[in-house]
C-alpha cells in the first residue's frame, strides 16, 4: 500500500472486530466487532468526512486504456472466483466486488486490505451486527452516521454507502497515524496499539492479492 499518498480527505481538510483466527480463511458464523471510539472532530475534518460520504458518485471503473481495463476484467475474474463459496450469485458478487474495488481507489486505499478487512468483519455478509452495534460488510459503528451522515443507521446495510463510510473511515484514520496500517486498523477496531486484529486482517489480506500473471478464468 502506498502509504504516502494523500487522500482527498487529506486534501481537503489539510489535513470493530477483532477475530483470532486460526487459518486466513476462517470466521465464526457471527460478527464480533469490537467498538470504533468516536473521538472529537475538527470541524475542517468533519466537513471533509461529511464531504466524502455525500459524493454518490456511482461505483463504475473508468479507465485510460484498455490494458488497465483488461488487468481490472483479470481481477474482477480473479477475486470473483475466491469469493464464489461466500457469494454464491454472481450478479450480486459482481457488483459486490466492482463496488469494492470503487470505493477502495476512491479513498486511496489497497483494494486486498479492504477485502481483508471485511472478511475479518462480517465474512462478506451484508446484515452482519456485531454485539457492539456495528453494521454491515465493514462494521460500521452507527456513530458515525450521526457524526458524518444524515442520521439513519438503518443506512449501514446498504452496500454501496457501507462499504463508502468503511473506506472512509479508515482513510482517515490513516491520515491520523501517518500511514502507519498497523495502527489505522487498531483505530478502525477500537484496540490502536494491540496486535491481534491488524494481524487478523493482515492474514486475511494475503488470500485477496492479485497475481496479474495468472490466466483470467470465468465465474459465471
Amino acid at each position: 500500500m502506498q502509504t504516502g499518498r494523500r487522500s482527498f480527505l487529506g486534501r481537503a481538510a489539510g489535513l470493530a472486530s477483532w477475530a483470532s483466527l486460526a487459518a486466513p480463511l476462517w470466521l465464526p458464523a457471527t460478527a464480533h466487532a469490537g467498538a470504533q471510539i468516536e473521538e472529537p472532530l475538527a470541524d475542517a475534518v468533519r466537513t471533509a468526512l461529511s464531504s466524502a460520504i455525500l459524493n454518490n458518485a456511482p461505483p463504475v471503473p473508468e479507465f485510460d486504456d484498455f490494458a488497465s481495463r483488461l488487468q481490472y476484467l483479470r481481477w474482477l475474474g480473479a477475486m470473483g472466483d475466491r469469493l464464489r463459496r461466500r457469494v454464491p450469485d454472481w450478479q450480486t458478487r459482481k457488483e459486490l466486488l466492482q463496488t469494492i474495488w470503487y470505493e477502495s481507489r476512491r479513498a486511496g486505499l489497497d483494494v486486498s486490505l479492504v477485502l481483508g478487512l471485511i472478511q475479518v468483519e462480517s465474512n462478506f455478509r451484508k446484515h452482519a451486527v456485531s454485539s457492539a452495534g456495528a453494521r454491515g460488510y465493514m462494521q460500521v459503528m452507527p456513530f458515525w452516521v450521526r457524526v458524518i451522515g444524515n442520521g439513519d443507521p438503518s443506512v449501514l446495510f446498504h452496500m454501496q454507502t457501507n462499504l463508502r463510510f468503511g473506506c472512509v473511515i479508515l482513510r482517515h484514520y490513516l491520515d491520523r497515524e501517518r500511514g502507519d496500517v498497523f495502527m489505522a486498523l487498531g483505530r478502525y477496531n477500537g484496540s490502536r496499539g494491540r496486535a491481534p486484529y491488524p494481524d487478523a486482517v493482515f492474514a486475511n489480506q494475503r488470500h485477496w492479492i492479485f497475481d496479474p500473471g495468472r490466466p483470467l478464468t470465468a465465474t459465471g
